[in-house]
């Protein structure tokens, strides 16, 4: 059976993403069968038992994860020419007062360290962003592998063609691959529910032009098992301990 750098397998195995698995290991929080490990590169068998110390469990639940209902004209991540970044919006000022969170957890400037998102959404469209401190979020929501679903809804106009319905749930190919079978159906006459469970770069928006739509307005309201729900525009709150996605 052949070795595996150990960041790699943590990474493998959610434990956090393999930057922040070199930094444990730096400092000395990751066992492997019960003996400290504090080498950068060091192997391992997948057999192997990995643990975190204390420190470093108590680092991880440190970390928060901002939940944003994003409006049209800022970007999702690296600010771009007469356009905000979306984290801009994430002050004390924008917080939603969530009545359902029974441990409501006030804005910290330090939660804005290493706060990034886990997943884009065009300049162009609105809805539930995720931010988060947290690499095992990071890698389940945009990970190579990762199969949660996103749900949009999505205005449109225009006339699809006689199979445009079909191909937008399965048999579209963009940037020369198959898409992943997709659940799309009409909410009116003039909107469109998708669920994927892939994000390619405007991917509905390019979905729908194949089928003869054009896509003017499109909102995320869901990721996994978390919902956009009453959030406003603009604002944001922290994940609540009892959601998951």
């Amino acid at each position: 059976m052949e070795k595996i750098r150990l960041s790699k397998l943590m990474s493998e195995q959610g434990f956090c993403s393999r930057r922040e698995a070199d930094s444990y290991i730096e400092r000395g929080w990751v066992l492997v069968d019960g003996v400290p490990i504090t080498e950068l590169g060091t192997r391992i068998l997948p057999t192997q038992t990995i643990t975190l110390t204390p420190a470093a469990q108590n680092k991880q639940e440190a970390r928060v994860t901002v939940l944003l209902n994003k409006p049209i004209g800022f970007v999702s991540a690296q600010p771009e020419k007469n356009y905000r970044p979306a984290i801009a919006l994430v002050t004390a000022e924008n917080q939603y007062s969530d009545a359902r969170d029974r441990n409501p957890q006030r804005f910290d400037p330090r939660h804005l360290r290493g706060l990034a998102p886990a997943g884009r959404l065009d300049i162009d469209s609105t809805g539930l962003l995720v931010l988060t401190q947290d690499g095992r979020i990071a890698k389940q929501l945009i990970g190579e592998n990762s199969r949660v679903e996103k749900e949009y809804l999505v205005r449109v106009t225009g006339k699809p063609g006689k199979d445009g319905l079909a191909l937008l749930n399965h048999g579209l190919s963009l940037d020369g691959e198959a898409l992943r079978p997709a659940e799309v159906s009409w909410q009116n006459k003039d909107q469109l529910r998708f669920v994927l469970r892939q994000g390619k770069k405007r991917q509905i928006r390019r979905m729908c032009e194949m089928v003869g739509l054009t896509v003017v307005g499109l909102k995320r309201v869901r990721i996994g098992r978390v919902m956009l729900g009453d959030l406003p525009v603009g604002q944001w709150r922290y994940l609540r301990e009892d959601e998951t996605f």
